[in-house]
């Protein structure tokens, strides 16, 4: 082995993600020292052969993270059973790709992880194209690790990997496919009710455009303490709501208080007046038996709470 492969495969292999590199017939190339642990799978049993069928599942139903793509007959990295999306990573060696190619190229995806063993692991999963200076696709690069390591996954600068929807529509979309994803296979689910306390104040005074202006600054503030797969979203007329997957309720409390933090700091001008901005959070982790309807009305309630409070504060609803 040439020393600078070498070399490469030991780094991967101290790597605390599980890699899997593929060719572009989905062929695994090397499956790293976490990739084994995580998955039960030692390298001999997937080196050089395609990557297990249904070894990572996404559930049709979360449409938001993923666009199904469901031709039969095609054989891919990602492959489910019934009730479940596949995704294929399988191309014609000369077909050009790009990130608008396969929608898990824009950030990590909660997927279900299925272990040698036969149980199912809650994960998150991403998926790098490997292309030459031509563009053509050479293969694909996976990145896996289980969902309880992503309470530790640091907040970035930019809020890469979270989401971002328009309307209350597509958030319905969002949330539906959350409960449904953690009611399955216990993906942790809570819900922050985030409403900006000028916001019905500038409304009167300064107008719709400023309001619109001022909602977004706030948006775009609270995105840097987003973490992948969470996402935000308009909710009402002033409102957000955060789908986050924070494992209990004290650290989605936690979370709250961070953005709650962060909101003050948005430095929010209207033809040279500067605003000062705070929220109200109503924080909602999801319990046994909880529906979607009662999970929001408890971050509702919090949130009012919350405003009730004085604003700028941050109420956590204990579920029953």
């Amino acid at each position: 082995m040439d020393d600078r492969v070498a070399m490469l495969v030991a780094t991967l292999d101290l790597m605390e993600e599980g890699i899997a590199v593929l060719d572009e017939r989905s062929n695994v190339l090397h499956w790293n020292k976490a990739a084994a642990v995580l998955t039960g799978y030692a390298a001999e049993d997937v080196v050089r052969m395609k990557c297990p069928e249904d070894l990572f599942r996404v559930d049709r139903q979360y449409r938001g993270q993923v666009v199904a793509r469901t031709e039969t007959g095609r054989s891919g990295m990602l492959a489910g059973s019934a009730g479940a999306t596949s995704i294929s990573s399988t191309r014609p060696p000369a077909q050009r790709t790009g990130p608008a190619d396969d929608p898990l190229l824009e950030r990590p995806t909660l997927v279900s992880m299925r272990h040698k063993l036969g149980h199912r692991v809650p994960g998150m999963l991403r998926k790098v194209a490997l292309g030459d200076s031509q563009g053509l696709q050479m293969g694909a690069v996976l990145l896996f690790y289980p969902v309880e390591e992503v309470d530790c996954l640091p907040r970035g600068e930019s809020g890469d990997g979270a989401g971002v929807e328009a309307s209350q529509t597509d958030m319905e979309e969002r949330l539906d496919a959350a409960h449904h994803q953690w009611s399955t296979s216990g993906m942790p689910f809570g819900l922050l009710w985030i409403t900006v306390d000028q916001a019905k104040l500038l409304r009167k005074t300064h107008g719709r455009e400023a309001c619109e202006a001022m909602l977004q600054s706030v948006q775009e503030t609270l995105l840097r303490q987003m973490k992948p797969a969470e996402t935000i979203g308009r909710w009402g007329d002033d409102e957000f709501l955060v789908i986050a997957h924070e494992r209990t309720a004290k650290l989605l409390g936690e979370h709250a208080r961070r953005l709650a933090g962060l909101a003050r700091t948005v430095d929010f001008r209207w033809w040279g007046d500067r605003i000062g901005l705070t929220v109200s959070i109503g924080a909602s982790h999801a319990t046994d038996a909880d529906t979607l309807q009662c999970l929001l009305e408890r971050a509702r309630q919090a949130m009012r709470a919350s405003q009730y409070a004085g604003g700028n504060h941050v109420t956590e609803a204990r579920g029953e």
